[in-house]
């Protein structure tokens, strides 16, 4: 077994190597050898690595041999390349190769589990007919099979007039079809070149009137477990449904008690988002793995009950600096390196 093992992160350009080095060398604390490196750096015949380490504070470029485990750090769809590394260090010493995730392949994973109760109906675009569902649940929301930060996300809902308003990122409708007009034609127009789903609407509780949404980081620890880093409540802006772009994020903990009814427990909530997230996880890890790390996103409804929106395969840390005193910062950059480590000492 390696006392000192080396581990690599992997990233998609160059230019982040260093940013990503420093930061997660910075807070580790483990007795590893650390190096980032794109694909390009890969040399499959001298069965090494151009990667940067740190040599004290500076950043050094060297050949290295092939690492005992590897971070991705690539926002991936496709995989050939690092499962071609993967083929040589090991089938499971490559984390987080697959991380941008298809949210309808999600969606089934998750609903054939004991999570069901906790997802909105969804459906695919193309097989459904929106204003039958309009009818059923009056909101839904309509997203891209793969998409981040509420990039064409659509909100559509039938008003009490009949009248259809479809809305992106504001809750202030960008188009409104009148109750006779075909609200499939101007769908048609906007969902054009991708994939969408259709998901059921739910009537959120919010903070001052804005909506917000709860991100659980899980990751798995230094045992190769999944454990919670941090909860934090996001806040979007007045009169915007998207909370990627938020106006305030804040340590869940400290909001939860804004967000949730009357009679309702503070830390019957807290361990709930816990449980749930822990099996999200492990039922993405299992199917799409290894994972070290996602994040889940929830909304609460009128009657305190949770929703799961999205999970994301890449959770963005840097949403993390801006929170005042925020008290989880080494652990979240951490975790990582120790399931890297955990990874590391496991016999091929």
């Amino acid at each position: 077994m390696n006392d000192c093992p080396l581990i690599g992160i992997h990233v998609s350009k160059r230019k982040y190597r260093k940013r990503i080095l420093k930061l997660y060398g910075r807070y580790h604390g483990l007795n590893l050898k650390l190096f980032s490196f794109t694909s390009s750096d890969i040399l499959w015949k001298e069965q090494g690595i151009i990667g940067l380490h740190l040599v004290g504070n500076k950043c050094k470029e060297s050949i290295l041999p092939f690492p005992q485990a590897v971070y991705n750090r690539c926002y991936n769809k496709r995989i050939k390349k690092i499962k071609r590394l993967e083929n040589i260090i090991g089938w499971n010493k490559c984390f987080n190769v697959i991380n941008f995730f298809n949210k309808w392949h999600v969606y089934n994973l998750l609903n054939q589990s004991k999570l069901k109760r906790h997802l909105p109906d969804t459906f695919i675009y193309d097989e459904v007919n929106v204003s039958e569902l309009l009818k059923k649940y009056k909101l839904v929301y309509i997203k891209p099979f793969y998409g981040n930060k509420g990039k064409r996300v659509y909100r559509v809902e039938l008003t009490d007039n009949g009248d259809i308003h479809i809305s992106s990122h504001s809750t202030a409708p960008r188009y409104i079809c009148r109750k006779n007009e075909d609200v499939q034609k101007i769908l048609r127009k906007l969902l054009q070149g991708k994939k969408f789903i259709v998901q059921k609407g739910i009537r959120s509780r919010q903070i001052d009137n804005q909506y917000c949404d709860i991100r659980v980081l899980v990751q798995k620890d230094i045992l190769g477990k999944w454990a919670i880093s941090t909860k934090t409540i996001k806040i979007a802006y007045e009169h915007f449904f998207n909370t990627s772009i938020y106006e305030t994020i804040y340590e869940a903990e400290k909001l939860i008690p804004n967000l949730i009814p009357k009679n309702t427990e503070k830390s019957k909530i807290l361990r709930s988002l816990n449980k749930i997230s822990k099996n999200a996880a492990k039922v993405l890890d299992t199917h799409m793995g290894p994972l070290g790390e996602l994040s889940v996103d929830f909304i609460i409804d009128e009657d305190g009950k949770l929703w799961i929106t999205e999970i994301n395969g890449k959770p963005q840390k840097s949403i993390y600096k801006d929170i005042k005193n925020f008290k989880d910062k080494q652990l979240i950059y951490r975790r990582p390196m120790e399931y890297a480590y955990y990874l590391s000492q496991i016999l091929i």
